[in-house]
């Protein structure tokens, strides 16, 4: 049974996703971990009621952060990037820690003021970790992904991250006992494992299932493109438009919604532990949730019905989960609510989007991929957060509001993922790559 719903791999295409699996775990972890303590600092340091402006100044943040990362593709070879990236954040998030125990500078100061930098500043690094790292990630195993091989291994990978993503919330539930400072020690140390394992699949890992083949390596490098060729490209086709909004206008509506759960949370929980252990807790509950997806359904879902199925089910969910929180909104619906979203998010939308890039050129892969995860997730996120921060102080607008606007997102969006979905059948049966 458990077969049928998984697929089957040949022993090397095995060892590979094991591999990937296993990185992405840690990456997961590290994320799901920062994720649970950004919120509690920034509560903690700057206050929660700046959390749509740190919000909308990632945006800006990232974009001299995307044309870098574009740069860097054109220099160095993929799996190197995870080095220069992943290490940059190892040192980020070990100086953060360092100074979160520093009297004046760190949690011991309970003065919440705007004008605290080491608040922005955490939140704007895991916000631009989870994008950029995550980013790189799939686009790695895109470049060397066919797509009957994905259909399996990429569910496969989602599976092993779920262990990470339980894991890292676990540890921050425990924050009273770790410290908030000692969490991000931890995941710098996830960092460097997830590095040490990247190192290791390069080096046993066949070269022709890793894409580091001197062919198909040559064949890449044969032309070098400006910074800028990722959103030439974004602009030049409606199929890659049309991921763009299959990928990121989820974003708008999870924003809204998580807003007000948080709002509701910190009148609740006060103090920076216990901020973290709750949104730890919603964490936790958000990836079991999708464990059990991912284990027992996310690949019989798509051999069984496609990838357009999985796409165009997704936002059918949302507006389903919207039009219910309008009508029973309270902290437990909110928190019901965006274990949905979440699930969905991961288990069938992820796995399935990502599967989208694979009839692509690299630079589409990595360059215009990492505009869309990056930029345009934060700005669907800057957008949501919009609303929030204009409605912030009275919860029943931005309940009406908030539904209204993402209700109308939900209609352009099932159209859009219905078009993505029969031109990546249409790329895939003619064997066509876009470049």
């Amino acid at each position: 049974m458990f077969g049928k719903l998984k697929g089957s791999f040949n022993q090397d295409e095995a060892k590979k996703f094991a591999y990937l699996a296993a990185t992405f775990l840690f990456l997961i972890g590290v994320y799901w971990l920062l994720r649970s303590v950004k919120d509690s600092i920034l509560a903690s340091t700057v206050g929660i009621k700046y959390q749509p402006l740190a919000k909308i100044l990632s945006l800006c943040f990232l974009v001299p952060l995307i044309l870098g990362y574009s740069k860097l593709v054109d220099i160095f070879k993929k799996h190197s990037l995870f080095y220069y990236i992943g290490g940059f954040y190892a040192i980020l998030f070990f100086t953060i820690g360092y100074l979160l125990g520093r009297p004046g500078i760190g949690l011991s100061n309970t003065v919440e003021d705007p004008s605290r930098i080491i608040g922005w500043v955490t939140y704007l690094g895991v916000e631009s970790f989870g994008s950029l790292m995550v980013a790189l990630f799939w686009s790695f195993v895109a470049s060397s992904t066919n797509p009957e091989s994905a259909k399996i291994g990429y569910p496969f990978i989602i599976s092993g991250a779920q262990f990470g993503s339980v894991g890292g919330p676990f540890l921050a539930s425990n924050a009273e006992f770790f410290g908030v400072d000692g969490l991000m020690y931890i995941a710098t140390s996830w960092i460097l494992i997830m590095m040490v394992l990247i190192n290791i699949y390069v080096r046993v890992i066949p070269p022709h299932l890793t894409g580091l083949d001197s062919t198909t390596e040559a064949k890449e490098s044969a032309k070098k493109t400006g910074m800028l060729e990722g959103l030439r490209l974004l602009f030049k086709h409606k199929y890659i438009a049309g991921i763009f909004c299959v990928a990121t206008f989820y974003e708008i509506i999870g924003t809204i919604l998580d807003f007000q759960m948080k709002l509701v949370a910190r009148q609740a929980y006060i103090t920076p532990e216990t901020y973290t252990e709750f949104m730890a807790k919603f964490g936790m509950s958000c990836n079991i949730s999708t464990m059990v997806v991912t284990l027992l359904g996310t690949s019989f879902i798509m051999r069984k019905w496609g990838l357009t199925f999985c796409i165009v089910s997704f936002p059918i969910t949302v507006g389903c989960v919207v039009i219910f929180v309008y009508f029973f909104a309270s902290k437990w619906v909110f928190f019901g609510a965006m274990i949905v979203i979440r699930c969905f998010t991961y288990a069938l939308n992820n796995p399935a989007k990502e599967i989208m890039y694979i009839p692509t050129s690299k630079d589409i892969k990595f360059k215009t991929k990492g505009w869309i995860d990056m930029f345009g997730a934060r700005s669907m996120k800057a957008t949501g957060s919009l609303v929030n921060n204009t409605f912030k102080e009275s919860t029943q607008a931005l309940l009406n509001y908030g539904t209204l606007i993402s209700l109308c997102v939900v209609f352009a969006w099932i159209f859009i993922a219905s078009y993505v979905g029969k031109t990546f059948e249409a790329l895939s049966k003619e064997n066509r790559t876009l470049s």
